[in-house]
């Protein structure tokens, strides 16, 4: 068990990217298509997809699904699909404990046919669940096709579940796949958490591990909130509590906050606001101290008046600080003193962005204005000291009469 865990008091690691049916959150999406999948598979539906984005709890969905069945279930699991059809009629036909007679597919499906017979005349069902599926090939998907066909009466022989990425609605809805999506009994998307799902999917893995949802704080779980502030993944939010807990072990902190958060956006490569939040967090900490009255000297008791001493000769002295000067820390000082921020110079102050922009902006459109103002003035003041240096060098009697000629010159 890693030292975190004992730091933290947990009995477990409450973060581990691993299809654990134990930390199985029981909530909303998962639950709801846990139930249709388990409904649909004791009915005897046949063919059943579910998909959804990378790290969104398919395979742990799948491990509770064999975990709802009991011995009268032939459970077929693959974590990978076949590079073929014919791959997938052998790996079936081993599995059910048949030696086919010929490897030729009409054959192959033959045998598992009749294997299939003697499950369900034992009371029995098949599940086949495969894992991956978006990567199977065209040839594999029409194979299922006909293993879903195969069926006695109103019974269907085989029961297949299929979880995959968003890739597989792609070749479902493909035009010549059009007599496999028909087939489809039930069809289920797995969505990404939002914030409040988020916080209870965190709190219910705690404690699953023997903790509690106070072993982060307040900044802690509004930081965990903004970074998932579009939507969150089982995995993604395992991986970014895991290292914002171990963080927290490094720093030898009994509470996990925002920075610790923050450090483990950065170890993962996250783009989030968390560092927004933390220099909001730190302007308020700023705020609040310059807010605080100064603690002022007492005043002593009245002594008895020294004899006056003759005044000193006068020399420069420089003038100390002002008091209240220490007491102020620039945003810039306030950031430098957090572990793991990025050294930037950030002006934080009580305006927002779009102020500042337009101070900026106003303040180099001056700059701009006095320039422009500065070249026509000297472009005014060449041009009237090159009509006084034509004048001398023509003769003219007068400025009229050098006008003239600058006219016909």
């Amino acid at each position: 068990m890693h030292m975190y865990a004992q730091h933290f008091s947990l009995n477990l690691l409450p973060f581990e990217n691993v299809p654990d049916p134990l930390f199985f959150y029981d909530h909303g999406d998962h639950a709801r298509i846990r139930k249709q999948i388990s409904g649909s598979l004791l009915s005897g539906r046949g063919l059943i997809v579910v998909t959804g984005p990378i790290g969104s709890g398919k395979t742990t969905l799948s491990q509770m699904i064999k975990s709802d069945f009991p011995e009268n279930i032939k459970l077929i699991w693959m974590a990978e699909p076949p590079a073929n059809s014919a791959d997938l009629y052998l790996f079936l036909a081993q599995e059910l404990g048949v030696q086919p007679t010929s490897a030729e597919k009409t054959f192959v499906m033959r045998d598992i046919r009749n294997a299939l017979l003697r499950i369900n005349a034992e009371g029995k069902k098949c599940l086949v669940i495969i894992d991956e599926s978006h990567l199977m090939t065209e040839d594999v998907i029409n194979g299922i096709r006909l293993l879903n066909n195969l069926e006695e009466g109103s019974t269907k022989l085989i029961q297949l579940l299929l979880l995959g990425q968003e890739e597989l609605m792609e070749k479902i809805n493909r035009p010549e796949m059009a007599p496999f999506k028909q087939r489809i009994a039930a069809l289920e998307t797995l969505g990404k958490m939002n914030v409040d799902r988020v916080k209870k999917y965190i709190t219910h893995r705690l404690q699953v591990a023997g903790g509690t949802s106070k072993l982060i704080s307040d900044t802690g779980w509004e930081a965990l909130s903004i970074a998932f502030s579009s939507g969150g993944t089982p995995r993604t939010i395992n991986s970014l509590c895991d290292r914002s807990f171990n963080v927290a072990y490094e720093r030898d902190k009994s509470t996990v906050d925002a920075k610790d958060v923050y450090e483990a956006t950065q170890r993962m490569g996250m783009i989030t606001d968390v560092f927004h939040y933390i220099i909001l967090l730190n302007n308020r900490e700023r705020k609040s101290q310059e807010s605080e009255p100064a603690t002022e000297n007492p005043v002593q008791e009245s002594a008895p008046a020294a004899p006056p001493t003759p005044p000193a000769p006068e020399r420069t002295r420089t003038v100390p600080p002002r008091a209240s000067e220490p007491m102020q820390k620039t945003t810039r000082e306030a950031v430098n003193e957090i572990p793991g921020i990025p050294r930037e110079k950030i002006d934080i102050s009580g305006q927002s962005y779009d102020d500042i922009a337009q101070v900026i902006k106003a303040k180099y459109d001056q700059k701009g204005l006095k320039i422009s103002i500065g070249l026509f003035l000297l472009s005014i003041t060449a041009f009237i000291g090159s009509i006084f240096f034509f004048c001398h060098r023509s003769d003219s009697s007068g400025i009229l009469d050098c006008l003239q000629n600058l006219l016909n010159f």
